[in-house]
């Protein structure tokens, strides 16, 4: 399977993930939320930029939803709940923000 974005043909899983992390900008990013049916505001760049970051500087680290919830609290100065990534990537914020962030899928089972 494949995206096209502005002209170029991307690679993707049949799941609809990025074959190669390289590929993706935030036209691709764009192009993904469309497909996953979310509009994208600044809250979702945060999640998007935090998942790349942790991803490509640490590790390949993907974290878990616990770790996420707690800094993106520590980012925004409020104390969030689930529900409230849920809202921003309903399908689950680590899948669903995994994939927008054009990173691989998450492997690990469950898991808060």
């Amino acid at each position: 399977m494949a995206i096209e974005v502005k002209g170029r043909i991307i690679p993707t899983t049949e799941a609809g993930y990025l074959e190669n992390y390289t590929d993706w900008d935030e036209d691709v990013a764009r192009k993904l939320a469309e497909i996953e049916g979310i509009e994208l505001t600044d809250k979702h760049w945060d999640v998007i930029n935090y998942l790349r970051d942790e991803y490509i500087n640490n590790n390949q680290n993907q974290p878990m939803e616990r770790a996420v919830l707690k800094d993106m609290s520590k980012m925004w100065g409020t104390k969030l709940t689930s529900k409230d990534l849920y809202q921003l990537f309903p399908l689950a914020p680590t899948k669903q923000g995994t994939k927008i962030a054009g990173l691989p899928a998450v492997k690990r089972k469950g898991g808060y």
